[in-house]
């Protein structure tokens, strides 16, 4: 997701994306220019941030111990993931753009070289240790979670069409399915900008927008599918992901527009973003059928419109919290912390002294910490060596 937090990109041979000072431009004004991708995207980590305490509120909320008034947030969780989503889709898509545009080419085996190095040792080693906890028994595992674990197919681990949902896998392996959509995501999108071209895998992303929430419909109304099925089936969310593919294959055209710069640099724009939200929270509450069909669409623009004023005007009062060095520090950490939660923030173990708020809460951050330096750092360090050779 990017959970993984990829990278922010390189040097634009047109430099930095011009920001007015104020983060806030008057309605009519002319865009500054150049409208290219800055060296660093600014407020993503903050984002991430963001989206992680968004996961973590809806899990320890089913935690014991746990405020009573935390109950009713549930459903925030999945707009954590969602905007997730969002930022893997535009990170990676801006990745994709800027190595076209600089070396005219694709290189694929170097993307999923970063990729592997980025994504694979802090994942592979939370299902060691879970492996180990298993045998010690500690941990129930069936060879199927582990199975659809490695094999970042845990979106497909669930009784998908029934009238009742039966759960078949395993906590501690329950939040990997957000990962499988990323790694199925990272296996399909690359490989369409080399075949396709940049422009005609652009135009797919934006068919995958109009066709999803059919799809989504189609499962829910005629084939009965799972609430679980509805949010992880990579048919059913990939309308998130190519939202951040269409945005960012739209930034320079976005920002040429006056009309569009006026809208995003005032206040209306995020108030209507925000109230997106709240109107897709809400439809959970009307009905299921209105939130999977229409709600997780609401979503994701509104998400998208979140993502793209605060690209733009880090300078703003939101861009200056969201680039706050302890929220941006957040984010670098949300991929440990996405992975080290769930065996801590554990609704169904009422009994476990790590598993009780608000210790849970301490547990879990102590493993993302260890997780991020000791299995994480070295590997970005590689990373980050091996694209300097």
């Amino acid at each position: 997701m990017i959970l993984t937090g990829p990278e922010h990109g390189t040097d634009s041979p047109h430099g930095p994306l011009s920001i007015p000072e104020s983060g806030i431009t008057p309605h009519g004004s002319t865009p500054p220019v150049p409208h290219e991708f800055p060296k660093r995207i600014p407020s993503l980590d903050g984002l991430r941030a963001v989206s992680i305490v968004l996961v973590f509120l809806a899990h320890v909320a089913t935690t014991h111990g746990a405020p009573d008034f935390m109950a009713r947030l549930g459903h925030v969780g999945n707009l954590g993931v969602k905007t997730f989503f969002v930022i893997s889709g535009y990170l990676i898509t801006i990745l994709l753009l800027k190595e076209r545009a600089n070396t005219g080419k694709i290189n694929l085996r170097a993307f999923y070289l970063r990729r592997t190095l980025r994504i694979f040792p802090a994942f592979y080693a939370y299902i060691a240790a879970m492996l180990i906890l298993s045998v010690c028994g500690a941990v129930v595992l069936s060879w199927p979670d582990i199975l659809h674990a490695v094999t970042y197919t845990s979106n497909y681990h669930v009784d998908t069409f029934a009238s009742t949902e039966r759960m078949l896998w395993a906590w501690e392996f329950n939040h990997l399915w957000s990962l499988a959509v990323e790694e199925q995501f990272y296996l399909i999108w690359p490989c369409a900008f080399v075949l396709l071209g940049s422009r005609k895998a652009l135009i797919m992303a934006a068919i995958v927008l109009l066709v999803c929430p059919i799809c989504r419909g189609v499962m829910w109304y005629e084939l009965e599918a799972t609430p679980t099925a509805m949010t992880r089936r990579l048919q059913a969310v990939a309308d998130s992901l190519a939202t951040g593919c269409v945005l960012a294959g739209a930034y320079h055209w976005l920002g040429r527009s006056r009309h569009y710069y006026a809208f995003v640099s005032s206040r209306y724009s995020l108030s209507l973003s925000l109230l997106g939200l709240l109107a897709s929270l809400a439809s959970a509450s009307i009905g299921k059928g209105l939130y999977y069909v229409v709600g997780q669409t609401l979503a994701n623009v509104s998400i998208a419109l979140l993502l793209d004023i605060y690209v733009r005007f880090p300078a703003s009062l939101g861009g200056r919290l969201l680039n706050w060095p302890p929220l941006a520090y957040v984010g670098t950490l949300s991929y440990s912390l996405y992975l080290w939660q769930e065996p801590f923030l554990n609704p169904m173990d009422d009994n476990s002294f790590y598993t009780g708020f608000p210790q849970n809460l301490a547990f879990a951050v102590t493993a993302a910490l260890c997780s991020y330096y000791i299995v994480e750092l070295p590997f970005l360090r590689l990373k980050t060596w091996i694209a300097t050779k």
